[in-house]
């Protein structure tokens, strides 16, 4: 493993405005840039193989030299299902063994090279689809830019379920290329800032799938309590209050959507803040103006009630979740089944 020492750090310009050569056709003739990043150059002699991988092997093998091949034990089969895909990680430290980054790389043998991209981990939601690269609008998920200094990188393999080291750290260093026309005078102020906005993003992103959970558990939870025939119909206008409550939520964090689908003004919704503070974030290398400081400060006040009233909304929902349960209610999403042998 043999990192770059130095790498520069700097924010690739968009020339066009949007990446790539954006929407200047096919007769419009460009390469990419090699990434901005330190690049980590690593040799692995053999694949990292799986029980299935190694059995196929051995198979071709007898083939090859004329020997039958036997089918697999239930117990070797069952195995190898279960086997999780070993992999390759580095992992990112700074000057004071805080990690900052994990990068993932199949565990796939010879000369290799993966470049990271100078950001820590970016707090989005899990999400288990890919970036569309075709949509130069947009890019994948993107941490914030880490403070130029020492870093180390180490190297370990993921095998049946084990993580195993193979190097240990390597020290390289990250300079600032400062092109900057606007530099920050306290990088580490911006980082700390930074660091509050993705917090504060990661919690907002976070009860916003939860608030959709919880919506779609109180539409089947409607149904049900219909359709039971035990069930005072009080539980059904009990459920609709907490859509009611829970629309109220999506207008602080989402905005007024009565308003926005008509093209009316409305006042900015949380999330809009944080969308504009992290595109600032991300993309710049200066400090943040006092518009998106005090932006910081209206968007934390104005979450802080929302994050409590969801979470009242989710044990209110276990409540009548029980209900139903009691009852007899057809399932729905989130609630475990009560049952005795009889």
């Amino acid at each position: 493993l043999s990192p770059v020492k130095p790498a520069w750090m700097f924010i690739e310009s968009t020339p066009l405005g949007v990446r790539g050569k954006g929407f200047q056709g096919e007769s419009y003739w460009n390469a990419p840039n090699p990434k901005p990043g330190s690049v980590f150059t690593y040799y692995l002699k053999d694949d990292i193989k799986t029980l299935r991988e190694k059995r196929q092997e051995s198979e071709k093998q007898l083939v090859l030299t004329g020997r039958p091949t036997f089918y697999p034990s239930i117990d070797s089969l069952r195995l190898e299902d279960m086997q999780p895909a070993p992999y390759l990680l580095f992992t990112i430290t700074d000057e004071n063994g805080n990690v900052v980054r994990r990068l993932r790389e199949p565990a796939k043998k010879g000369l290799n090279r993966i470049t990271w991209d100078f950001r820590n981990d970016a707090k989005t939601a899990v999400n288990f689809t890919a970036f569309d690269e075709s949509n130069v609008f947009g890019s994948g998920p993107k941490g914030i830019m880490v403070l130029p200094g020492e870093y180390k990188v180490s190297l370990s393999k993921f095998e049946d379920g084990i993580y195993t080291s193979l190097v240990s750290p390597q020290t390289f260093k990250i300079e600032a290329l400062n092109l900057a026309s606007m530099p920050a005078t306290d990088k580490k102020t911006v980082y700390e800032f930074g660091k509050k906005v993705q917090e504060l993003d990661r919690a907002v992103d976070g009860i916003f799938l939860y608030r959709t959970e919880l919506g779609n558990r109180l539409k089947f939870m409607k149904e049900a309590a219909i359709k039971t025939s035990s069930v005072d119909q009080s539980v059904v206008a009990q459920i609709i209050s907490l859509e009611n409550r829970l629309d109220k939520v999506d207008k602080k964090l989402l905005g007024d959507a009565t308003l926005t689908k008509r093209e009316f003004e409305a006042s900015t919704s949380i999330n809009s803040r944080i969308s504009m503070m992290k595109e600032g974030l991300i993309t710049t290398t200066a400090s943040p103006t006092s518009t998106t400081l005090n932006s910081y400060t209206v968007a934390a006040q104005q979450f802080a009630p929302l994050l409590a009233e969801v979470k009242a909304v989710g044990e209110e929902v276990k409540i009548i979740e029980n209900t139903l349960e009691k009852n007899g209610a057809p399932f729905t999403p989130g609630r475990v089944p009560e049952w005795r042998m009889q």
